[in-house]
């Protein structure tokens, strides 16, 4: 329950400066390797009769890929040069899928928010990530300064993914100066909710983790609504919690919280799955 090694998912065709610095500050602040990943597909696409093609790269795109990359890399390695260790991996494939093999390397991965747009080169899928990885996503938002790591909300629920995703973000929890967990649910279930949000009390305290409340509330509005409003009134700047979904003849399907954090959180958010 330590984090070695930070992987960050660095973007070839769009600004994410916002991000690699995060990642650096994380990787000083935990004494951790950093791993910076791109990946863009040589696949140029052009559409004709509303139909999509794909036409095969050139010598030309693959040089052009090869200098970026190699651009990339050294900049990168220039920007960790004071931390324990610094790597850089590229490929000419899907950033999603380079990541997700990748991602054994590492004990957390940092990624930008779901995107949508017709540039498939430059798609990311933090939720293809988040259910092939094997590892907690910490999903950063395109605008984000340090990650304090003030105040932590825990996003509970009493499933197998919550369960591993306070487990996961333990490191992170340790290192908060305040962690509130917190549970939105049904009047009905508010005895036992109750109940569940006390033992993950109990067990972040035996973790050495600084729980400061427990806090039930009764949703009164979509839950992801609910949960946002919590923590902007809060003030917190990390959200953990379950990732809930599944893939479905090649289409990723999350529930409505899970769905809303990918997209559009304000703050940091580690998922795990």
């Amino acid at each position: 329950m330590s984090v070695a090694a930070i992987m960050v998912q660095v973007d070839v065709e769009r600004d994410c400066e916002q991000r690699v610095q995060l990642a650096l500050d994380l990787a000083d602040r935990f004494q951790a390797a950093l791993i910076g990943v791109a990946g863009l597909p040589l696949r140029p696409a052009f559409a004709t009769g509303g139909v999509v093609i794909y036409g095969e790269p050139t010598p030309h795109d693959y040089r052009m890929a090869a200098a970026r990359f190699e651009e990339m890399g050294k900049k990168f390695c220039i920007q960790g040069q004071h931390l324990k260790q610094v790597e850089w991996r590229t490929a000419l494939e899907l950033p999603s899928e380079l990541v997700a093999r990748e991602a054994r390397a590492a004990d957390v991965i940092l990624v930008g928010p779901t995107r949508t747009g017709r540039n498939v080169r430059d798609l990311v899928e933090p939720g293809a990530i988040l259910l092939r990885a094997g590892r907690p996503v910490l999903v950063v938002p395109d605008v984000i300064g340090p990650l304090q790591l003030r105040r932590v909300v825990v996003a509970c629920k009493d499933t197998r993914e919550c369960r591993r995703a306070v487990r996961d973000a333990l490191p992170f929890l340790r290192a908060a100066k305040e962690v509130l967990v917190v549970e939105i649910g049904e009047e009905d279930s508010k005895s036992e909710d109750k109940k569940n949000l006390a033992d993950i009390g109990r067990y972040l305290v035996r973790h050495s983790v600084i729980v400061a409340d427990e806090i039930w509330r009764r949703a009164r509005g979509p839950v992801p609504t609910e949960l946002l409003e919590l923590v902007r009134a809060e003030k917190a700047d990390l959200i953990v919690s379950g990732g809930y979904g599944h893939s479905r003849l090649g289409e990723w399907i999350f529930g409505g919280v899970t769905q809303e954090l990918l997209a559009s959180s304000p703050v940091c958010c580690m998922l795990s799955h």
